[in-house]
This record gives C-alpha cells, sequence and structure tokens, in this order.
C-alpha cells in the first residue's frame, strides 16, 4: 500500500473550513423590471428560435460593398440554406441582397424568398435579370406609387416580420437599416449586426 502524506489530503471538516466564501454586492444583480411581465415569455420564444434546426433568416443591408464583403454574404447565405434555413431578403443589383440572392439561389432556389419594395416592372433590368429563376418573388403593386425609399422602409418590416431571426450588414450612419434592427428588436427577433465602418 502507497504511503499518502498527510498534508496532501484533508478530512471533510477541514476542507468546509478551507474553503473562502464568495460575496456578491446585491446591489449588482441584473433585475426583472416588473413592467416588463412578460421578458421570461419572450427570452423562452428567443431560445427556442435559436434552438430550431430550420429558421427563416432574413438577410439586408447595405448596398456599397467591396467584393470581398458581398462575397463572404453569399458564402454565408449559401451556408445557411445548406444547413436547411430559408433566406428572405429583397431586391437588389449589387450589395448585401444581391450576395444573399446569389449564395442561396446555389444552394436551394426554394429556400429563398425575395419581398420586393414594389413590382418586379419598377426594378431596374439588372435586378430583373438577378430574380430570373427566383421561384417565390412577393411583389408589391400597392406601393408602386411611394418613393422608392418609402417603400423599402415598408418591405425591411415586412421581410422582419416574416423572419425569426435577423441578420443585417451596415454602417453607422445608415438610419433606415438602424431603423429596421431596433423594430426587430422590438420584436423580439434574434439579431445579428455587422458594422462595415
Amino acid at each position: 500500500m502507497a504511503d499518502f502524506d498527510n498534508d496532501v489530503f484533508m478530512s471533510a471538516d477541514d476542507n468546509q473550513n478551507e474553503q473562502p466564501s464568495i460575496m456578491v454586492p446585491v446591489d449588482d444583480l441584473d433585475t426583472v423590471s416588473t413592467d416588463s411581465p412578460h421578458t421570461v415569455d419572450e427570452l423562452a420564444q428567443e431560445l427556442a428560435t435559436i434552438r430550431q434546426s430550420a429558421k427563416k433568416i432574413a438577410i439586408i443591408g447595405s448596398r456599397n460593398l467591396p467584393i470581398t464583403h458581398q462575397q463572404m454574404i453569399e458564402t454565408l447565405a449559401t451556408a445557411l440554406v445548406m444547413q436547411g434555413n430559408t433566406i428572405i431578403t429583397s431586391g437588389g443589383s449589387s450589395g448585401t441582397n444581391a450576395a444573399a440572392i446569389r449564395g442561396a439561389m446555389k444552394a436551394n432556389p426554394d429556400k429563398l424568398k425575395v419581398i420586393l419594395p414594389q413590382t418586379i416592372g419598377q426594378q431596374p433590368s439588372d435586378v430583373q435579370n438577378q430574380l430570373i429563376g427566383v421561384p417565390n418573388i412577393v411583389e408589391h403593386a400597392d406601393r408602386a406609387m411611394m418613393t422608392l425609399a418609402d417603400a423599402s422602409r415598408v418591405c425591411n418590416r415586412e421581410i422582419i416580420d416574416d423572419c425569426n431571426q435577423l441578420i443585417c450588414f451596415l454602417s453607422h450612419t445608415s438610419k433606415t437599416l438602424h431603423n429596421a434592427v431596433q423594430y426587430a428588436e422590438e420584436g423580439h427577433k434574434v439579431i445579428t449586426v455587422f458594422y462595415l465602418d
């Protein structure tokens, strides 16, 4: 039988006496406001969304992106669709939305939903060309008389309402996209924001 050093092993009573105590100031604890009784329900809903195996993920963002960022978004969209997710975005001849469309189309066109701010006919010809072969396009003839900026704001909200999760690529000066992110927060969506500046 091996010899054991008595200093290495302590009795249970000695061990309890040696453990340091940790003091946590009560003032530093996070509290749940009584004004928001649904906080626990909202957190449970967000956790359930994260755990879903297949989600509806909105990808929106800036039109002014370097090609390297566009390639990254395209790869991300492809990977998300290959995992069984549906990508929701809007039209765009360049930038975030165009990259998301290209990426989703590579993986599975049936897992792509494009919501346009107005109609296909009101889109520039390069956007119309990009949408050829997209099976799920939502048009809005009722917004034909709106300015593109106003129609785009409404479109972003529609995209966010339809998704479980939002991924947004924007700069700090992009007011429209910041408003979209805030709207998603109010709707308790899971949000990932990438700042480009």
